[in-house]
């Protein structure tokens, strides 16, 4: 079927989701697959299940961005900015390399980082970056298998 000249196509129905709230990986997931698939509950309920099922072993460190408080001295204000962690395992020891630590706090072993995780998870507004090499990535295998 042929157009007029100069008749302009119709643009194509592109679903875009706006942003509410701080659902930012909501919304980014629910555009790139072009619908409303997740939800913030589908969202945290994937983030802990896979933190259980995560190969530790295979991972090289973790990145969260936690929420953070901010304060004027010893006055505790209503704001919340945000602040970027790392994770990493040393000679089987897993170690919070938090920036804002005077010295690395020890997590212990992989139950230690995975009842941090889980703290960090249960405070709400938590992403966590897993740093792997190319070969796990492409693998998958940064999960367990069973």
């Amino acid at each position: 079927m042929s157009q007029a000249p100069g008749a302009q196509p119709s643009p194509p129905s592109v679903y875009h989701e706006r942003q509410r709230l701080e659902l930012c990986a909501v919304h980014a997931l629910n555009n790139v697959l072009q619908q409303q698939l997740f939800s913030q509950e589908a969202a945290d309920e994937i983030c802990k299940r896979p933190l259980s099922q995560l190969a530790l072993p295979r991972v090289l460190g973790l990145i969260l961005n936690l929420p953070s408080p901010v304060s004027l001295g010893l006055l505790s204000l209503p704001l919340r900015r945000r602040h970027w962690v790392a994770l990493r395992q040393v000679d089987g020891v897993y170690y919070n390399l938090d920036s804002k630590l005077r010295a690395p706090e020890v997590l212990g072993n992989e139950d230690g980082v995975r009842a941090f995780l889980a703290a960090a998870l249960a405070q709400g507004l938590c992403e966590v970056l897993l740093v792997v090499t190319k070969e796990v990535e492409e693998k998958g295998s940064w999960l367990r298998a069973d």
